[in-house]
């Protein structure tokens, strides 16, 4: 299968050479998204290691923008790679479109996994469901709007739009925003009475479909508009860096390190002044939230670009190479890192022991952490420890993947 995020190849206009920063970052990314999501204990985890509640973020709510970011990023490599190879728009969109499909039914092989017995109740919403959408839409995007210019305005438009959908059109049977209701309500608002009519559709035509919270979903279908936004200011990135090897309008990579910082800055700063009137909220991803994850995540592509492709300090540092090794591995085959983290997770938490702990049965998962990790109680370290743990549980097959040089990207 063809990679989500194909690596650089030779073309006229992008250099053939791997960009390690993107390689780093995503490796970064997808660790940091399975040590958030599987602690020993939902009840102690550090603040910084879970979800803001509600309006706010932490460290764990930039892991899925940064991931879209990096998508964003990869989608101009590929696709350049394969337009200078002669491949036509059409095919390469066909491309796209299947890549989207595959990454989906994963997800729904995740969803159903262990039983696939309870088919009436799948979530169709999710992680995945969500870089498949970001893909082929901000993929379709690039491949007819080439200029930054164009996606520029794109982005723009889109996160004005998603303000003004959430901001002022009334919502049927609540009334209007503010006026009405408290704006961005968690569950009386427009974003989540769409997620509530998606879900009846599918339950009444396709019989199966669920919300992750029930009235609502954080990775719903109205929120997904401003997640594209959040992918596109990854392909501006990715047209930035380009441009060091491109041959009629060349930049240095000073000057591209550079451009990063203050796009970075510069869109931090504007995601904060937005979030005095339009909150920053990862699970309406708001558009405050996009500027202000896409402009940490340029601010972190400009360094590690410095660091890793400029200055290329893993060459003469063995410290930073090996740190930069495992993330590497990770990156490369991020999409199996991550799905085989979830499949893991499933087949562990419904696999039961019968009267294992205090005499009552327990799942496997369960028995792992309080036998081997909690055996003195429950705390902050052990949880974090447990979910370092499975980091490496989920690392130990990429490596041996990248050993064998397959790269299982779909």
């Amino acid at each position: 299968m063809e990679p989500l995020t194909p690596t650089p190849q030779a073309s006229t206009r992008i250099t053939s050479t791997r960009i390690t920063s993107i390689d780093a970052l995503r490796g970064l990314t997808i660790a940091f998204m399975i040590l958030v999501n599987d602690p020993g204990d939902w009840a102690h985890t550090y603040a910084q290691l879970d979800h803001a509640k509600w309006n706010g973020w932490t460290l764990t709510d930039l892991v899925f923008p940064s991931f879209l970011f990096l998508v964003g990023c990869s989608i101009v490599f590929s696709t350049t790679a394969r337009l200078a190879r002669g491949a036509s728009r059409t095919a390469i969109a066909l491309t796209m479109f299947r890549r989207a499909f595959y990454i989906f039914l994963i997800k729904m092989f995740i969803t159903a996994f262990p039983t696939f017995h309870n088919l009436t109740h799948l979530r169709l919403f999710g992680v995945l469901t969500r870089i498949a959408l970001c893909f082929l839409a901000a993929g379709l995007i690039f491949l007819y709007f080439r200029s930054a210019k164009t996606l520029v305005a794109i982005t723009v438009a889109v996160l004005l739009g998603y303000w003004i959908l959430m901001r002022f059109v009334p919502v049927p049977g609540l009334g209007h925003p503010i006026h009405d209701f408290p704006f961005l309500d968690p569950d009386h608002n427009l974003a989540a009475w769409i997620d509530r009519a998606f879900n009846a559709w599918c339950q009444r035509w396709l019989h199966t479909g669920v919300l992750y919270e029930h009235t609502r979903d954080p990775e719903g279908l109205l929120s997904t508009l401003p997640s594209i936004a959040t992918t596109l200011i990854g392909v501006l990135a990715g047209l930035w860096l380009g441009r060091v090897s491109n041959p009629t309008r060349p930049i240095t990579q000073a000057q591209c390190r550079n451009g990063l910082l203050l796009a970075g800055v510069t869109c931090f700063t504007l995601g904060e002044l937005w979030s005095l009137t339009f909150p920053i909220n990862k699970n309406l991803w708001t558009s405050s939230y996009v500027l202000l994850t896409g402009g940490l995540s340029l601010v972190a592509l400009g360094l590690t670009y410095w660091l890793l492709d400029s200055r290329k300090l893993h060459h003469d540092s063995r410290p930073t190479r090996a740190v930069l090794w495992p993330l590497l591995i990770f990156g490369s085959n991020a999409i199996v890192a991550f799905a085989l983290s979830n499949l893991i997770v499933k087949a562990l938490a419904s696999w039961h022991l019968p009267g294992i702990l205090n005499n009552h049965p327990a799942t496997v998962w369960a028995w792992l952490y309080w036998r081997i990790f909690a055996r003195n109680g429950s705390t902050e370290n052990t949880s974090l420890a447990f979910a370092l743990a499975f980091v490496l549980v989920c690392f130990l097959p990429c490596w041996l993947l990248w050993r064998r040089k397959l790269f299982l990207r779909v």
